[in-house]
């Protein structure tokens, strides 16, 4: 029997695993299926990383590097290359590797950190043959950060989100020529920041509610047709025109890994794709809490360590049966307001709640209220989908409360 076991080894278990260790929990264990730890970071080596965190700028293996450190100096076990098959909802984790084989290991609690995964190409309804040349923005970042190969010389991007965005860039560093980021929504599901670092800055056009509707090309990709959209998202056929390259990348949409949670018969949120947590990041599963973008997809590392802490502390109170769960308070959302993590709380204790946005919306007030009665408006000049939003739920405000909506409305 192992106190926590924590699954997988990305800045979220890290994190998860410091905390937990600093709140009392010392026997802990966390698996991952990679060679090393940092999940993901390490193959973003852009600078960007940490200003929330540490305040200053890292890149994705230096920030890796600061929680792995601090791992090592813990002496916190850690099983890397190892496989986790199955977790079930009384916390027998089942898994592999090349030195033991297939184990089992029983924990009194679980943190699910696996992260997510990029959607893939057999998702899309795109036209035409499947020549070579097609690649996830994740894998090309891969081919050229760590493997040292240019994927292609001739590019076009569809999807803005931050890996696309930050693709285009790399991309263009190493020689490429980015034609066109094509996003499918009339708006970037990708920071701000990035879009003025990544396309502004180097003249490569973002072209909005434009997506790709066929590809060209046997062997290998020889070009792509593009094409507005209406409202409705369907191509407007008089704006097609044909883009000359070798390579599609695919930034559309990341999604988290959740298996295995639904394995442990966690309930899962139709909308996150990540489990239903409360505001210590448990699940529906007592004892089974879930962090980082396993849970819902983050825009910065900073936040998913911040979120990561939050279930380690948790999980170290769940061992010592020190958690009080005395109320169950639902969170509702108006439509505009897409989800809310968490979804449910759980403990009378001030709360930051985050959520994100449907559409882009100017000039509104983000509002939380007891059925009428309201607890909080605040207004906010410009929210996106691109963006992570958060408030602040006083204790006070929870007395007698059964239910609470987050909505937006005219100021």
């Amino acid at each position: 029997m192992r106190e926590l076991v924590i699954i997988g080894g990305g800045p979220a278990g890290m994190s998860a695993a410091i905390a937990a260790y600093e709140s009392g929990v010392t026997d802990i264990l966390i698996m991952e299926r990679d060679a090393r730890l940092g999940g993901i970071l390490q193959q973003c080596i852009h600078n960007g990383f940490g200003l929330h965190r540490f305040g200053e700028e890292l890149t994705g293996p230096e920030y890796a590097w600061r929680y792995e450190e601090r791992v090592q100096a813990l002496g916190i076990e850690v099983k890397c290359n190892t496989m986790v098959l199955d977790v079930t909802a009384d916390k027998v984790i089942t898994a592999t590797n090349a030195e033991e084989g297939v184990f089992q290991i029983r924990a009194k609690a679980v943190i699910l950190a696996m992260g997510c995964r990029e959607r893939a190409k057999g998702s899309l309804a795109i036209a035409g043959s499947r020549p070579a040349g097609i690649y996830s923005a994740g894998t090309a970042q891969k081919l050229v950060n760590m493997k040292g190969y240019l994927p292609g010389k001739n590019v076009v991007i569809l999807g803005s989100g931050d890996i696309g965005l930050i693709m285009a860039r790399r991309m263009t560093l190493e020689g490429a020529k980015v034609h066109a980021v094509c996003e499918l929504m009339p708006y970037s599901g990708g920071l701000a920041r990035n879009i003025q670092q990544c396309l502004n800055d180097f003249d490569i056009p973002l072209l909005l509610s434009h997506t790709v509707v066929e590809i060209h090309g046997k062997e290998r990709v020889e070009a792509v047709t593009i094409a507005k959209v209406d409202q409705n998202r369907r191509p407007i056929p008089e704006t097609k025109q044909t883009i000359p390259c070798d390579t599609l990348l695919l930034s559309v949409g990341l999604i988290p890994e959740n298996e295995l949670s639904q394995g442990a018969a966690v309930d899962i949120s139709a909308i996150t794709k990540g489990p239903v947590v409360d505001q210590d990041r448990q699940t529906s599963v007592e004892g089974v809490f879930a962090c980082g973008n396993v849970l819902h997809v983050h825009d910065l590392v900073d936040f998913v360590s911040e979120e990561a802490a939050i279930a380690g502390q948790a999980a170290a109170q769940y061992i010592q049966n020190t958690r009080q769960n005395a109320i169950c308070i639902p969170l509702y959302t108006d439509g505009k307001v897409r989800y809310t993590v968490p979804q449910i709380i759980t403990e009378q204790k001030d709360t930051s709640v985050y959520f994100r946005v449907s559409d882009v919306y100017k000039n509104v007030c983000v509002t939380v209220k007891d059925g009428d009665h309201v607890l909080l408006k605040k207004k906010r000049p410009k929210v996106a989908p691109g963006e992570m939003e958060s408030i602040r739920l006083k204790a006070e405000w929870l007395d007698g409360v059964e239910a609470l909506t987050l909505s937006l409305e005219e100021c």
